[in-house]
C-alpha cells in the first residue's frame, strides 16, 4: 500500500482492489471555523476481507463511513479525495447517481437501530421496502424475502415478528433486524458502525458471529467501526487507527495488536481489561481528551496526551507532524510517530 499519494500523482484509472479510499477529506464549515472531521484518510479493502476502524469518539470514524455511502451529499460538508468502489468513483457522483448504489452495492448497519428504523412501520415492511427499491418485484415477493432475511439472522418466528414494530423488539433483535435490512440486497460492501454498542456481552458475541457467518455466505467486504479493540481482534483482518481525523497507524490486525507502533494505540490497548487479569487491577486510561477538530495541536496531534514526547529530541512532537512510514520488516504496517524504533521496543517491553 502506498504511504501517501499527492494529488498530482494519483492515477486516473480505477484501482485493482474492490474498495480504495484515496486522500479522503470531509470538512464542515462552521461559525467557529472549519471542522476537519476527516483529513487525508486512505485505505484499501478486498472482497471477503474485514477492516476495523478504531479510535475514540470524535476521531472521524463515522464521518468516514457516511462519506462511503455519499450521505454528506446535499449538506454543507466539503468532501474531496477519491472513493473507488468496484470501478466506480463515488465522490464525483451526484445524489441521483449515488442512490442506486446505496443499499444495493454498499450498505450500512447504523449504530442505533431504534433511531434508524421507522417507528410507524413494521420491521418486515421496512425490510421489504428496502428490497423493492432495487428490485422489480411484487409486494408479496418482497415480504417473503423480508421474512427469509429475518430467519437467516436468527429472529425466532420470523413470519410473526415481521409484523411487529421496532419498539416491540429487544436491543439485540433490533440489531439483527438492522443487519437483515442491510443485507437484503446482497451488498458487496457492508459497513457496521458500532454494531455491538449497548448490547450485553452474550448478544455482542452473537452479533459478531452473525456478521462473520453472513460475510462468508454473501462474500461481502466488511468495514467495522468501533472503539473496542477486542471486537476488532475478533473479526477484522486489517486495522486502521484514527486520531483527530487522520490515520496514525494501519496494518494487519496481527501486526498492529501484537506490536503497536503508536503511543495512542498503546493507550487504547492498556485501557482495556485483559482476559485472566486481576479483577482488582486498575485500567490505565489515556489522559486528557481528544483534540478540537477546528484547531488541532501543532506537530503530532496526540502530543498533549503523549507520555513519551519528551523522548523525542528537539521537540519535534510539538513542531513537526509525523509522516506515515513503514514499520521495519513489514510491507503493510505503517505508523506516524517520531519515536525511534529502539525506543518503541523498550517501551513495549516495559509495558509487558
Amino acid at each position: 500500500m502506498a504511504i501517501e499519494i499527492s494529488p498530482q500523482a494519483v492515477p486516473v484509472s480505477p484501482p485493482s482492489t474492490f474498495l480504495e479510499v484515496r486522500d479522503l477529506k470531509v470538512h464542515f464549515p462552521t461559525e467557529d471555523g472549519l471542522v476537519k472531521s476527516v483529513d487525508g484518510v486512505s485505505f484499501n479493502l478486498e472482497h471477503g476481507k474485514t477492516l476495523g476502524i478504531v479510535g475514540e469518539s470524535g476521531s472521524g470514524k463515522s464521518v468516514t463511513s457516511l462519506a462511503l455511502l455519499g450521505l454528506h451529499k446535499g449538506t454543507r460538508a466539503k468532501v474531496s479525495g477519491e472513493i473507488w468502489l468496484d470501478g466506480d468513483e463515488l465522490v464525483a457522483l451526484d445524489e441521483r447517481e449515488m442512490r442506486p448504489l446505496r443499499g444495493n452495492k454498499v450498505s450500512m448497519i447504523f449504530q442505533d437501530p431504534l433511531s434508524a428504523l421507522h417507528p410507524f412501520f413494521t420491521v418486515g415492511s421496512q425490510i421489504a421496502e428496502a428490497y423493492r427499491v432495487h428490485h422489480k418485484v411484487s409486494k408479496k415477493e418482497a415480504n417473503v424475502r423480508a421474512v427469509d432475511m429475518l430467519k437467516r439472522v436468527g429472529i425466532p418466528q420470523p413470519e410473526r415478528r415481521a409484523k411487529s414494530y421496532p419498539h416491540e423488539f429487544s436491543g439485540g433483535m433490533r440489531q439483527r433486524a438492522m443487519i437483515a435490512m442491510s443485507l437484503v440486497c446482497d451488498p458487496q460492501l457492508l459497513i457496521a458502525d458500532e454494531p455491538t454498542t449497548a448490547l450485553d456481552v452474550t448478544v455482542q458475541a452473537q452479533i459478531l458471529d452473525l456478521i462473520r457467518d453472513l460475510q462468508e455466505e454473501f462474500g461481502s467486504a466488511v468495514i467495522i467501526i468501533t472503539h473496542d479493540l477486542g471486537v476488532v481482534a475478533e473479526i477484522a483482518d486489517d486495522i486502521l487507527v484514527m486520531y483527530g481525523g487522520r490515520r496514525i497507524e494501519y496494518g494487519s490486525v496481527h501486526e498492529v495488536l501484537k506490536a503497536p507502533e503508536h503511543p495512542y494505540t498503546w493507550g487504547l490497548l492498556q485501557s482495556m481489561p485483559h482476559l485472566g487479569g486481576d479483577v482488582n487491577e486498575r485500567l490505565n486510561p489515556i489522559p486528557g481528551s481528544p483534540p478540537s477538530l477546528i484547531n488541532l495541536p501543532s506537530g503530532c496531534a496526540f502530543n498533549p496526551r503523549c507520555a513519551f514526547k519528551d523522548q523525542v529530541p528537539d521537540g519535534r512532537c510539538m513542531s513537526e507532524r509525523p509522516e506515515l512510514l513503514p514499520v521495519l520488516d513489514s510491507d503493510r504496517h505503517i505508523a506516524a510517530c517520531h519515536l525511534s524504533g529502539e525506543s518503541k521496543i523498550e517501551i513495549r517491553k516495559a509495558a509487558k
